[in-house]
């Protein structure tokens, strides 16, 4: 879909200093970090493009391919051991080799810091079922799990298991400064925190990526508005990732030919990204199966898809997104459409009488303005039926981290970016005594049976009832309720190509595949 925007009086240059073409990307996803043992965040974003992994997602694939590897493969038939051969001649961007002694360091560097304190909540909790990792020469990585894992592959190829340069990140200690060291498509040239990010192409660089440009510089945007206004401006070429309902259906109305009009191209492409609540069963009324239930028939997941997000995302009925194989519908099949009337019926039959005071809890800066938009959607709902009385509360991010690890909260709304494309990431990552929203969730058939049954099998299409049962078990219990699938949106200057191709499936951006018609 072309669109066009009246341009403003700043020219954009398409070449950088020394005459190359060098691509302008504004997205509000600056990262937390510049050291992957940290970070399980959308420092991602960043890590894609200037590390490697040892398999990675092409673009429109869900199996990952050899990136830094030369090839991958379960060792037997027990998807226990799990052998990777290392491309010959690998180096990071400082000219450093990268060989099966620098692999082994990245894991074994993330399992220690870890175990020491120095990180929490990091992405080693990705690495449940690794053992240990060995070497076999320089080129031949050894992976040994304590269970049968099929989703290692899909773990390796997250930019959490980004492989870093052992002269630059310590065993035993964070990486500090703003340097990064890695061998992805591009090197780090310069970073300014929450500012900007400059890549250079990678001369080192060996891999599965073919770079179409000849650097990107990263700009990052604390509101949506500021980074539409400076793509009007021609001040970026590209705007990704933060971009509000409001601001996208804007673009979508802004179309015209005129000769003095800037044209920009919208692309729209399917997304897994995910928001939720969360409930607290330590919670003296949140606790309360009835009272979860009766919540659950009330929401109206369409009426705040198309009030609060202008039909940019779709209702979601299950945990796990559409798009994804194991798929259900789960909360639409047991409760239908939204009813007063049975969401009564559940309260009286539990012997709850008078309306139900919860408090729901939101971040105020993690997923956008929209946020506060949609609670008070949601509490409009709610009370409407007047069977519950809502107050609302909200934090920044790292103080609602805190609040909802300790428990603070009844109830409270959270987003997940999956770290790979496979059902597993929508389910075991928030069940068990430990989970990513350190709120415990016991549900021993899913830990005990049916995640390790469905690990065991390589065939995805084969586990889809272990996923529909899982999701089953999760709608019966009412301890996470799903809301709404997003979708991916990138508005760009028309002249820049390969947008489509530039999202992974876990939308990350892959800056390599954009470039400008002009330097066809």
């Amino acid at each position: 879909m072309s669109l066009s925007l009246v341009a403003g009086c700043g020219a954009l240059s398409s070449e950088g200093s020394d005459g190359e073409q060098v691509i302008t990307v504004g997205t509000m996803s600056a990262p937390s970090t510049l050291d992957p043992a940290k970070a399980w965040d959308s420092s991602w974003e960043l890590y894609r493009n200037v590390f490697q992994t040892l398999l990675s997602l092409p673009s429109g694939a869900t199996e990952p391919e050899p990136d830094a590897a030369e090839s991958c493969a379960f060792d037997g038939a027990s998807n226990t051991v799990y052998v990777c051969e290392l491309r010959e001649g690998l180096k990071f961007s400082d000219g450093h080799e990268l060989d099966a002694a620098a692999v082994k360091h990245s894991f074994d560097r993330m399992r220690t810091l870890e175990a020491k304190g120095v990180v929490k909540g990091g992405p080693m909790g990705l690495l449940g079922s690794l053992d240990k990792v060995e070497t076999k020469g320089e080129r031949t990585v050894v992976f040994r799990l304590r269970k049968p894992d099929a989703t290692f592959p899909l773990v390796l190829s997250t930019p959490a298991m980004s492989i870093v340069d052992p002269r630059e990140y310590p065993a035993d200690k964070l990486r500090t400064g703003n340097g990064l060291t890695g061998s992805g498509p591009y090197a780090l040239k310069a970073y300014e925190p929450r500012e900007k990010a400059e890549l250079v192409k990678n001369d080192h660089y060996k891999g599965a990526a073919d770079v179409k440009n000849d650097g990107v510089t990263i700009r990052y945007f604390k509101k949506s508005s500021a980074m539409v206004d400076a793509l009007e401006k021609q001040e970026i070429d590209v705007t990704f990732r933060g971009l509000d309902a409001g601001d996208v259906i804007d673009a979508q109305s802004k179309s015209g030919d005129g000769a003095d009009e800037q044209k920009i191209a919208l692309v729209e492409g399917a997304g897994t990204e995910i928001r939720y609540l969360v409930f607290n069963t330590r919670d003296p009324w949140a606790g309360k199966l009835p009272v979860r239930r009766a919540f659950a028939q009330l929401v109206d997941r369409p009426a705040i898809a198309h009030k609060v997000y202008k039909d940019t995302v779709d209702p979601l009925y299950s945990m796990v997104p559409r798009g994804l194989t194991g798929h259900a519908t789960g909360f639409f099949d047991d409760y239908g459409d939204p009813s007063v009337t049975k969401a009564r019926k559940i309260l009286a039959d539990a012997g709850i009488d008078g309306p139900v005071p919860l408090t729901l809890w939101y971040t105020t800066d993690r997923y956008g303005s929209a946020t506060a938009l949609e609670f008070a959607e949601l509490k409009r709902q709610l009370e409407a039926s007047g069977l519950f009385e809502i107050t609302l509360k909200s934090r920044p991010w790292n103080e609602f981290q805190e609040g909802y690890s300790k428990g603070e909260y009844p109830v409270f709304g959270r987003g997940w970016f999956p770290d790979f494309p496979d059902a597993d990431n929508f389910i075991a990552p928030f069940v068990g005594a430990k989970n990513v929203l350190n709120t415990p969730y016991a549900s021993k058939e899913i830990t005990e049976e049916i995640l390790p049954r469905e690990r065991r099998e390589t065939d995805r299409g084969a586990v889809v009832d272990d996923f529909e049962r899982a999701q089953q078990i999760l709608v019966d219990d009412v301890r996470l309720l799903p809301l709404w699938q997003g979708k991916q949106y990138i508005v760009a200057s028309e002249e820049i190509a390969g947008g489509e191709r530039a999202l992974d499936p876990s939308a990350i951006m892959m800056m390599w595949e954009l470039q400008r018609k002009t330097s066809w």
